[in-house]
């Protein structure tokens, strides 16, 4: 059982996941992620797969070195290439007795109000009818002037026009790296601002289009219509479940415009805690039963180490499973120096700081 269960979630899967050096197609990796589309389907959720490629295949069979730069040469390639793409999806779900319906798109679909319609009324049969809607953009016919320019925008409209509760991007990226800083991923992404956009680089890939702007914009896209955004390797085997389990390992970037409880929730469980917080009997009683915010006089043990605005799991002594989980507002190393403290205690030891909560209720997670 998933902790959390999305209705609607859509996959978008890049072309240097999906193939290989000179535009062969990894099989063993589609088949690993068709797998997990079955168990998806399993917890009941509905799945919508958005899939690079077919450039990419072409591009491969008619044995080009490199990604043609004339529109008809890439519409060429598409043409080949849609083909096989399709057939490799469809052989890699049919043991799971799964059928696939091919739809392919350009931005003029969507931005016509009719065809928008016809889009999402077609959509929502085949998922009805328990089918999987594979959707590329139609690039063997799309023009500078209808092309959604990468998958990872396709893919934010088509979250958007199913109310998709995630959207998973999946490459060979592990996620959004801080390359101004820790140069670590960045596990949770609030909200998309100019600083977030500044971390953002093309790709190297030969085959590709796009890299981290696209999938910035998306966040940005995605996140404005209330659907999450999940950024990891799907290099990663169970990459999706995992990170429905609180386990995943690439960057979260947080819904807009959904009740505070349900953000809170998004956020404590795609976010793989870096550490555990332990309380006494006092201050769980007053998290769980009054909705206070975790104070340093209540924390009699910390367990790893972490940065401030981490998450972490937040547990009592006596208990082997976390109540509760929450972001921290001060490091590891600043709240060792505090416990058990007062509030009271560390105004006078440091007049000039205002806010002493360890997790703000704001930031807090009761779990169960």
């Amino acid at each position: 059982m998933l902790p959390v269960r999305p209705k609607t979630i859509v996959l978008k899967l890049g072309t240097g996941l999906l193939t290989r050096g000179g535009g062969s197609l990894n099989k063993e990796r589609i088949a690993e992620i068709a797998g997990q589309i079955n168990l998806l389907r399993q917890e009941g959720a509905r799945v919508v797969v958005v899939s690079s490629g077919a450039i990419g295949l072409g591009i491969g069979a008619l044995q080009l070195s490199r990604r043609p730069q004339k529109l008809e040469r890439l519409q060429s390639c598409a043409a080949v290439g849609q083909g096989l793409l399709w057939q490799i999806w469809q052989e890699s779900l049919a043991p799971f007795g799964i059928k696939i319906g091919q739809m392919l798109l350009t931005r003029e679909d969507l931005r016509s109000r009719n065809r928008h319609l016809a889009a999402k009324s077609t959509l929502e049969c085949l998922l009805k009818d328990g089918v999987v809607p594979l959707i590329n953009e139609n690039d063997s016919i799309s023009t500078e002037e209808i092309r959604f320019g990468d998958n990872d925008i396709l893919s934010a409209m088509v979250a958007s026009l199913l109310r998709a509760e995630i959207l998973f991007i999946l490459s060979t990226a592990p996620g959004l790296v801080d390359r101004g800083g820790s140069e670590k991923v960045i596990p949770v992404v609030e909200r998309v601002t100019p600083e977030i956009e500044a971390l953002a680089g093309g790709t190297d890939n030969p085959l590709a289009v796009g890299g981290m702007v696209t999938k910035i914009a998306a966040a940005r896209l995605a996140n404005r219509s209330g659907c999450a955004l999940y950024l990891t390797s799907g290099e990663q085997d169970g990459a999706i479940v995992s990170a429905l389990k609180g386990k995943g390992n690439g960057t979260f970037f947080a819904p807009h415009g959904l009740p505070l409880a349900a953000r809170k929730r998004w956020i404590a469980f795609f976010e793989k805690p870096s550490g555990t917080v332990v309380v006494d009997e006092g201050a769980k009683t007053a998290l769980v039963s009054k909705g206070s915010s975790l104070l340093p006089v209540g924390v009699v043990q910390i367990i790893g180490s972490f940065d401030k605005g981490a998450v972490v799991e937040i547990k009592t002594a006596n208990e082997n499973q976390a109540f509760a989980r929450g972001m921290v507002q001060l490091a590891s190393k600043e709240l060792a120096s505090f416990l058990g403290h007062t509030s009271e205690d560390l105004k006078k030891q440091k007049p000039g700081k205002r806010r002493w909560e360890v997790v703000h209720r704001d930031a807090l997670v009761i779990l169960g």
